[in-house]
């Protein structure tokens, strides 16, 4: 085995470069407008999104964590800043008491439903109008592929 690394050929590093800076520029756009329109982060939004598709609107704060890839101690952090705003409570879970379970208020699902039309269109108009429904398709059997080799490797 060589110790020599694998270095990126021009291709792969126009690629790379490519995908660190629209993830940026993105999610800097996204963060500002959504922000902007209803005092969100994109973080906070995903947060807010994740309890939201629970039929109950509540779940594990070490599930939370899980899937919105923030580790536990931030998702803590992050939750506390969610609760100062009345978006989200947090209560002690009944099945295991050595965990919590993070509950979406009715305030923060009304900020949700407020700030999602607004947002959606954001997504559409800096990424998906760009693309056609072949490049949709490609993008999202990239991500689903690379998360996967992610997820397995955690």
């Amino acid at each position: 085995m060589s110790d020599e690394p694998r270095w990126l050929d021009t291709q792969e590093q126009a690629a790379w470069l490519g995908f660190v800076k629209i993830t940026r520029l993105l999610f800097a756009r996204l963060d500002q407008e959504l922000s902007a329109r209803s005092g969100l982060s994109h973080s906070d939004y995903v947060v807010l999104v994740v309890l939201s598709a629970q039929s109950d609107r509540r779940m594990r704060m070490g599930m939370l964590a899980e899937l919105t890839t923030e580790s536990r101690s931030r998702l803590s952090h992050h939750i506390a800043r969610l609760e100062q705003a009345g978006w989200v409570r947090r209560e002690d879970d009944a099945t295991d008491r050595r965990g919590s379970v993070a509950i979406l208020t009715d305030k923060g699902f009304a900020t949700l439903e407020k700030a999602a039309p607004g947002h959606v269109e954001d997504v559409r108009r800096h990424l998906f109008d760009h693309l056609s429904a072949a490049e949709v398709r490609t993008l999202a059997e990239i991500t689903a592929k690379v998360n996967a080799a992610l997820e397995r490797k955690a």
